[in-house]
């Protein structure tokens, strides 16, 4: 598949949705793994699976978003348009508005402190939103709220591969805490992907949550992550509080941030270039946040 670009995304605006063709088209400063993203003119934005794994999540957002969008108090993606394969690209594609606000990975001056907080309490609301009809977790969310042991696998497989370079025991009682458990109420919604890249801030405060293609309704231990990947000491605790849930779905959100961990330090999925696979590992097994 041809990788999408300036080009490619005015040619399926010009043909399916003429009356934007005169819109500038303009990529994104900081692309995502899962879709290539475009804006167009100022107050709306393409984005374009960038695999045909990815491809699914397009009908899943155009339905999920507005449900979603009418419970949570920050701003969420809304659909505009669907676009259609074509031969300039292969697969379904969607136009949303455009929402202003820089990323985590991009905003100078965030009170961590403040985003603990209301992250926290934005990840309560969202599983307190009528789950009903929502997509079960599954292949789709890539078994983000699923049980862990989806993975297990890849766990072991790491361990193996990473003898001696990391400390495989101590990553094995992370691994086997996290799997004891089940999620034991009826499903709940959850994002998939809190991560830094999808979290957008204004002055420094939390203001939209964005990229929902591996939302579903299941276990919401996936989206505890970010307490390890992003957040430290009180913040952590901070995070805990405002989110809430028992201990067991904590260590399940250990054991997913584990297994991210360990498939890319050990080059199972993607690769750890940059050090921040290591330093994510590192924090899980220093502080479990117990309590």
């Amino acid at each position: 598949m041809p990788e999408p670009t300036t080009g490619i995304v005015e040619a399926l605006i010009a043909d399916q949705f003429p009356h934007w063709a005169h819109l500038p088209v303009t990529p994104v400063p900081r692309q995502g793994w899962d879709n290539r993203t475009f804006r167009l003119g100022t107050d709306l934005s393409v984005r374009l699976p960038s695999a045909a794994a990815y491809v699914a999540a397009v009908a899943k957002e155009d339905q999920c978003l507005p449900a979603l969008a009418a419970h949570l108090p920050l701003p969420v993606p809304e659909p505009v348009a669907t676009g259609r394969p074509s031969e300039a690209y292969p697969h379904p594609w969607s136009v949303r508005r455009w929402l202003e606000g820089e990323t985590l990975l991009d905003a100078p001056d965030v009170d961590r402190g403040r985003l603990a907080d209301d992250l926290g309490k934005i990840l309560t609301i969202l599983r307190a939103v009528p789950a009903a009809g929502g997509p079960a977790a599954g292949r789709h969310s890539f078994y983000r709220g699923c049980h862990p042991s989806a993975y297990a696998d890849q766990v072991q497989r790491s361990l193996r591969l990473l003898e001696g370079a990391v400390d495989t025991e101590a990553c094995q009682a992370v691994w086997e805490a996290g799997v004891r458990s089940v999620w034991a109420r009826g499903p709940v919604w959850f994002h998939g992907d809190i991560a830094p890249g999808n979290l957008l801030t204004t002055d420094g405060v939390l203001s939209a949550l964005i990229d929902f293609g591996t939302c579903g309704v299941g276990d919401p231990a996936c989206d505890l992550q970010i307490a390890w990947t992003y957040f430290t000491g009180d913040e952590r605790r901070r995070f805990r509080a405002a989110a809430g849930l028992d201990d067991a779905t904590w260590a399940r959100a250990r054991a997913w941030t584990l297994w991210k961990a360990l498939i890319m330090i050990a080059g199972i999925s993607g690769t750890d270039d940059d050090g921040a696979q290591a330093r994510n590992l590192a924090a899980v097994l220093a502080d479990p946040i117990d309590g």
